[in-house]
C-alpha cells in the first residue's frame, strides 16, 4: 500500500475515530444508505462493489437484497475501518466480504463487477481519474457506478460549523480546492469531466439535498471524534482554558441546528450515475 497522504490519515487516529462513531454516522447517513440499496431489485444476482466502504454498513445492506449468485465486496484504505467492517459481517450470514485496498490502484479481475456504489468514498484519490479508470476496468460492459459525493463547503453548514465557529481560536488546515478530502467534489463539471477521462458513458450527476439527523445527545461525541476540529481536540495540545472556549463556540455554531431532543440538517449532495459501454474502452 503506497504511503499517501490519505492513507497515513485513515489507518491513523482518523480511522479509529470513525470507528468509535460508527453507530452516530450510520444513523446520520441512513438515508444514502437505504438509496444506494433499493436501486438494486431485490434478490438480484448483481456482483457490488462498495468504494470507501467504511465500516460496511452500505455493504451490508446491499447484501440483503442480493439473491442466489450476489455478492458485494466492501474496499477502504483503512484497515481500522474494514477490520470492524469484517466483524459486523461475520454473523450476517450475508453475500459480503470486505478488504482492504485502495480502489485506485486496486487489483481487481477484468470486468469482475456488475455496479459500483459508493456513499462518500470517492472523493480521496490523489489521482481521480487513475481510480475512475481502473473501476471502470473492473466493471461489465453495461454494468453502472452510482455514488454519492458531498457539494460545496458553503453549502453544507452543518458540515462546516464547528470549523467556521472555532477558526479564531485554533490552527486549522486549509480546505485546497479539488484536493482529495470531503468536498473534491464539489465542482460539478470536474466530475463529469473525470468521469468522462475514465472512459464512463451517460454520465448523470444530479444535485440532492437529502435530510439527515441524529440525537441531540450524540452531538459532543460526533464534534469531538472527526473533523478538522476533532482532530485537534483528540491531540491533546490545546491547553484547558482553550479547549473549553471551543467546545463553548461549538455549542453555539451547532445550536440552530438542534430541534428538541435530535440534530437535523440537509446534506447538499451530487447523485453521481454513469455506465460502462464497451465502446470507450476497445471491449
Amino acid at each position: 500500500m503506497p504511503d499517501t497522504a490519505q492513507h497515513t490519515l485513515w489507518n491513523g487516529p482518523a480511522g479509529h475515530a470513525w470507528v468509535k462513531a460508527e453507530r452516530i454516522l450510520d444513523q446520520m447517513f441512513a438515508p444514502f444508505a437505504t438509496q444506494l440499496a433499493q436501486a438494486i431489485p431485490t434478490d438480484s444476482p448483481a456482483t457490488v462493489l462498495d468504494v470507501g466502504c467504511g465500516t460496511g454498513a452500505v455493504s451490508l445492506e446491499i447484501a440483503t437484497r442480493l439473491g442466489s449468485g450476489g455478492h458485494c465486496t466492501g474496499v477502504d484504505i483503512s484497515t481500522p475501518l474494514i477490520t470492524r467492517a469484517i466483524t459486523r459481517a461475520a454473523s450476517a450470514g450475508l453475500p459480503v466480504d470486505f478488504r482492504v485496498g485502495d480502489a485506485q490502484r486496486l487489483a481487481s479481475l477484468p470486468a469482475s463487477f456488475d455496479r459500483i456504489v459508493s456513499r462518500f468514498g470517492v472523493m480521496f484519490f490523489d489521482d481521480p481519474v487513475m481510480a475512475f479508470s481502473n473501476l471502470r476496468q473492473a466493471t461489465r460492459n453495461g454494468g453502472g457506478l452510482h455514488a454519492i459525493a458531498w457539494r460545496s463547503a458553503a453549502e453544507n453548514p452543518f458540515m462546516t460549523a464547528a470549523e467556521r465557529a472555532t477558526a479564531h481560536l485554533l490552527t486549522l488546515p486549509a480546505r485546497v480546492a479539488d484536493a482529495p478530502g470531503q468536498f473534491a467534489f464539489a465542482d460539478r463539471d470536474r466530475v463529469i469531466g473525470i468521469l468522462t477521462d475514465a472512459g464512463w458513458q451517460n454520465i448523470d450527476v444530479v444535485a440532492q439535498d437529502v435530510a439527515c439527523e441524529i440525537a441531540a445527545a450524540d452531538l459532543p461525541a460526533y464534534v469531538t471524534l472527526l473533523g478538522p476540529v476533532g482532530s485537534a481536540l483528540r491531540s491533546g495540545d490545546i491547553e484547558p482554558a482553550l479547549h473549553a472556549r471551543v467546545l463553548q463556540a461549538i455549542d453555539e455554531a451547532f445550536a440552530p441546528f438542534v430541534v428538541g431532543d435530535r440534530v437535523r440538517f440537509v446534506a447538499a449532495c451530487w447523485e453521481v450515475r454513469a455506465l460502462a459501454h464497451p465502446s470507450r474502452c476497445g471491449q
